[in-house]
């Protein structure tokens, strides 16, 4: 019987023993850091990975993310300083700096979130009120998400939480301010097109005036220059025929009137309606261009 009692005495023991130090242990993973609170009170932060102890069953752990959280945001309407209205879609990132803070802060990432997208949303407005459409869209983006980053950041520190970074995802007009920005451009560039239409076609219609007008002076010159080219042509033939007549007045005669037979004597048709004796058929009679004596005409 004692036995069995000292048996089931050990066992207890073990059991407790056990149970202690169970309780007396915690561990803290790499992405994550401990806040340890005894008795509802804050005793101190581990951030160190690995095996620790605390105090058993009066200690308890709570565990807070050290990684970089995501913050989204849901569009909403802001109104730029040139008062169009702008739909702007923002998310932000953060991490847990100050595990006692933001649990005495917050107490938890759901409350936090909740929190910061209150002071971010407020961020976007005062910042973005302060600038036009234009730099928002496109000039000064990036400067402007640093802005907002880090009035935000200034305003999360209070909570334990350094913001890391603020993205403008989209900025965009209304849907129906968009629409009629769109239509308006159109009309815009369909202007400019008709405006570069109109001005290439007097630029064409220029060139062409210009270019008819140079061909007009190079076919004029040419046919001046081509008149004079003839005319010297024709007084070299002419000194020539000149020449040759002076030298030799019978060949030149019959060669005249080879000549003229040769244009007479084309056409299909080679009736000519003259005397015999004409002038004309005179060297058909003798070759050198006089009639014979049997054929003297007749008085």
């Amino acid at each position: 019987m004692k036995v069995g009692v000292i048996g089931i005495a050990a066992l207890l023991l073990t059991a407790a023993l056990m149970v202690v130090g169970y309780s007396s242990v915690f561990t803290v993973s790499q992405t994550e850091q401990v806040l340890l609170v005894r008795l509802g009170e804050p005793v101190r932060v581990v951030t160190e990975p690995g095996l620790h102890f605390k105090a058993p069953f009066v200690d308890s752990v709570i565990d807070i993310d050290k990684r970089i959280l995501d913050l989204e945001q849901a569009s909403q309407e802001v109104i730029a300083s040139d008062q169009k209205r702008l739909v702007v879609d923002a998310f932000a990132r953060y991490r847990i700096k100050d595990a006692l803070r933001f649990y005495q802060s917050v107490g938890t990432v759901q409350v936090a979130n909740i929190q910061l997208t209150t002071l971010l949303n407020a961020s976007l407005r005062r910042v973005l009120g302060e600038v036009t459409f234009i730099q928002v869209v496109r000039d000064e983006r990036e400067t402007l998400m640093a802005r907002i980053r880090d009035q935000l950041d200034k305003e999360a520190s209070g909570y334990g939480i350094s913001v890391v970074d603020v993205r403008i995802r989209r900025a965009d007009l209304p849907e129906q301010n968009s629409q009629a920005i769109y239509q308006r451009m159109q009309t815009e560039r369909q202007r400019e097109a008709a405006e570069f239409r109109a001005q290439g076609g007097q630029k064409a219609q220029e060139i062409r005036a210009k270019a008819d007008k140079e061909a007009t002076v190079i076919v004029a010159e040419a046919n001046s220059s081509s008149e004079q080219i003839r005319g010297q042509g024709d007084g070299e033939r002419n000194r020539l025929f000149a020449a040759a007549y002076n030298q030799a007045p019978a060949f030149f005669a019959f060669y005249r009137s080879m000549t003229a037979y040769q244009k007479g004597l084309k056409g299909s048709d080679t009736r000519f309606l003259l005397k015999p004796d004409s002038d004309f058929f005179r060297f058909f009679g003798h070759p050198g261009g006089r009639p014979a004596a049997g054929d003297a005409p007749k008085p």
